[in-house]
């Protein structure tokens, strides 16, 4: 089995000049062959190491433009946000206040069975707060939506919800009367 160490031939150990001369001869020939040939091809994983160290330059300088844009909304909307928020927060804690008050002094049970479990512990001041947050966020998105019907009517819920958790309230507010 033959195994070549170099692509050189190996030295000659004679005595011959003639012979000597012969391998010299033969090795420069090599050599001299060797650099005319192209470079082998570079492998993928050099040629994309060596392409990611380049830095990518965008084409412009300017920032880019989304693709769609959520419309802003007006200061004017914003203050009605705002105001639809706390009506809406207060009549939720009108409507725990009367009707803690109303199942203390027995005057009825609560009617909706998620805020059941809560109706006879002051956690029921926490749980009426949960559907006017989703109401303001509901008329958030729906003020900022690319939807104009929705757009119009970003109000809804929050007023809604205010105006039922006020009925509710005077509901039992007139049973401790």
């Amino acid at each position: 089995m033959w195994l070549p160490n170099s692509d050189l031939p190996k030295s000659a150990t004679t005595d011959s000049p003639a012979l000597a001369s012969a391998v010299a001869s033969e090795s420069s020939k090599i050599s001299a062959a060797r650099t005319s040939l192209p470079e082998a091809p570079i492998a993928k994983s050099e040629a994309t190491a060596e392409s990611s160290s380049i830095a990518i330059k965008p084409f412009s300088n300017s920032p880019l433009k989304p693709a769609m844009e959520r419309p802003v909304p007006t200061p004017r909307q914003q203050k009605l946000w705002y105001t639809f928020m706390a009506v809406g927060h207060s009549a939720a804690a009108f409507d725990a206040y009367s009707t803690r008050r109303a199942i203390s002094g027995n005057y009825g049970t609560e009617g909706n069975p998620l805020l059941r479990p809560f109706s006879h512990s002051n956690a029921i001041y926490a749980a009426t707060q949960v559907s006017p947050a989703v109401m303001d966020y509901v008329g958030r998105r729906m003020m900022t939506s690319s939807h104009p019907t929705l757009r119009k009517f970003w109000w809804v819920p929050q007023v809604a919800g205010a105006g039922f958790s006020f009925s509710a309230g005077m509901h039992n507010y007139a049973l401790t009367q």
